[in-house]
């Protein structure tokens, strides 16, 4: 995935540019190490989870089989095939592909064919997709296959899972897919398969799978026969895998995003009616009541958001308030767009998993003894390139929310009182952090422009055989990207909502937080001190950026 606003530099850099003397950063990677395995992953084509997927993406240590039955299966399904092709002329078995489907193919030229297949299909550029979303690819790619409807040997989702399971990563290039498949991406790890020189990852190091694969004990060779080149390009399985993992990222950061607008309340001494359960429940809206109950447990026991918390910083000209902003108050709703696109997200991705995505699909004949290839459209993406599009739609109207609440943390009046430009020093000789809103309010923009729905900006290629294309990666690749600057985002809310706290820390004296972010802010205190008289102020952001990317501010009872 693109890098945007991620700390590129690593942590190694990170930890010796911000840290504290004697205070390091843990890296996250190594809470996996001796970590148990997921359990093995026997694949059937019907009960893969998402719960599989994250393993996977977390980079739990994983190995994947298939079910005996589901062997057994696709043994009979490849059998039937071959012998329905004595009748009938079928795409990318007898006959060529795309705009040449009308050309026939002898017997003699079908292993040929399987290997030009996919040399012609690998033609993707650009940077490769993480190592972990290749291989949940590949393995939903194997568990789609033991279905038993694409008639594939078994020999053939088991290279696949041969190579996850020695630690061989294909290379796949980004760029290139339309939608209508996983054509580019696919067929690099189809040529790593096969034993040619596409690049794979092992160990670290990375060159052509012809020498990388006997170094992980596995045999270089191997053949597609008739008709298994074009399951391994045919479906969306690199989209679902990529998906998966927009929607792993995206859970981690809507906790975090709760979690930073309790702070902001508490920083802004909140009106606490906004939350109340009643006014949620009227909206018949699952997922907002049960991110107004999160919030209402964030900021349980707070005296700061209470009439004594209000008055404290001007008695004398205390006035009640009446309500908080349309973005204080319609919070929960707004949030609770995310979770409600998540849910659908996970719904499509289960069934898509565990679902026939090639073209052709071999069946049982309903006209008699045998089977019989069936053509259809089972391939395209749109349904996820569309999810991918709203998902990434309600991710940038998190980061306007987002910018606009640390946004109100600049002003005393917007603010209720807080020091202008959350300055720690002498405001006018101190700055504050002015410029840290400012890196949020940069990042707006393009996240705004990067949401454009990808989906609707079809184009036919090919010759018009295909014809319509849900430009499904492009979705999938902007959502990401946003991903990445929402994360910078947040962690400008978390920086400010924490400062506006301990600038007015002494004249709350004897008034409690909430349980929840008290800890959350003694959590930002371990990396970040709290910001005095002006001072570098990138170090400070990058490794809040750091915290967020990493989980590191998620609250306890999100998890």
């Amino acid at each position: 995935m693109s890098k945007v606003g991620r700390v590129a530099a690593g942590v190694s850099l990170l930890a010796a540019l911000c840290v504290p003397p004697g205070q390091a950063l843990a890296d996250p990677e190594s809470s996996l190490v001796g970590a148990a395995p997921v359990p093995e992953l026997v694949l059937d084509g019907d009960s893969f989870s998402l719960q599989d997927a994250f393993a996977i993406l977390e980079g739990r240590p994983v190995t994947a089989r298939l079910a005996p039955d589901a062997q057994a299966n696709m043994g009979r399904t490849r059998a039937g095939a071959l012998a329905a092709l004595d009748n009938q002329r079928v795409y990318g078995w007898n006959q060529a592909l795309g705009p040449l489907k009308d050309r026939p193919l002898s017997p003699e030229q079908a292993e040929q064919f399987q290997r030009n297949v996919l040399r012609s299909h690998a033609a993707g550029v650009g940077e490769p997709l993480p190592d972990n979303v290749v291989r949940l690819a590949l393995i939903l790619k194997a568990n789609q296959m033991a279905r038993g409807t694409v008639g594939v040997r078994p020999e053939v989702p088991q290279r696949l899972l041969d190579m996850v399971n020695a630690g061989v990563v294909p290379r796949m290039p980004q760029v290139g897919s339309l939608g209508t498949g996983d054509l580019q991406p696919q067929a690099a790890a189809g040529l790593a398969a096969l034993g040619e020189d596409a690049p794979v990852r092992y160990r670290g190091e990375e060159g052509p799978a012809s020498e990388l694969l006997p170094k992980a004990g596995l045999p270089r060779d191997f053949t597609f026969e008739a008709g298994e080149a074009l399951p391994i390009i045919s479906g969306s399985t690199v989209l679902a895998a990529t998906l998966m993992d927009a929607v792993h990222r995206a859970t981690v950061l809507a906790d975090q995003a709760e979690a930073a607008f309790a702070l902001f309340m508490e920083a802004t001494r909140a009106e606490r009616g906004s939350l109340g359960a009643r006014t949620h429940k009227e909206r018949h809206i699952p997922e907002e009541n049960a991110v107004a109950a999160r919030l209402r447990a964030m900021v349980a026991g707070s005296d700061w958001m209470t009439e004594e918390g209000r008055k404290r910083l001007d008695p004398a000209n205390y006035h009640p308030r009446v309500q908080d902003a349309v973005s204080v108050r319609a919070a929960p709703h707004i949030m609770a767009g995310l979770r409600h696109v998540l849910a659908d997200a996970r719904r499509a991705l289960v069934r898509e998993a565990n679902s026939s995505t090639s073209n052709p699909l071999i069946f049982k004949s309903d006209k008699g003894p045998g089977y019989e290839f069936v053509m259809g459209g089972n391939w395209d993406g749109s349904v996820m390139g569309h999810l991918a599009d709203t998902l990434n739609a309600e991710i940038t109207d998190l980061g306007v929310l987002s910018q606009e609440l640390s946004g109100r943390l600049l002003s005393p009046r917007w603010s209720y009182g807080l020091p202008a430009n959350l300055a720690g020093g002498t405001v006018g000789l101190n700055s504050g952090m002015v410029q840290v809103q400012t890196v949020a309010a940069a990042l707006i923009p393009e996240m705004q422009a990067r949401a454009t729905p990808a989906g609707t900006l079809s184009r036919p290629v090919k010759d018009g055989q295909e014809d319509h294309n849900t430009m499904a990666m492009a979705s999938a690749r902007h959502l990401h990207e946003n991903l990445d600057r929402l994360e910078v985002v947040l962690a400008v809310q978390y920086l400010m909502a924490a400062q506006g706290i301990d600038l007015i820390a002494s004249q709350m004296s004897g008034l409690a937080l909430g349980a929840v972010t008290r800890s959350l802010l003694t959590e930002i205190r371990r990396y970040v001190a709290p910001l005095g008289e002006d001072r570098y102020q990138t170090p400070d952001l990058e490794r809040a950026v750091w915290l967020v990317h990493h989980g590191y501010l998620t609250p306890s009872l999100a998890r």
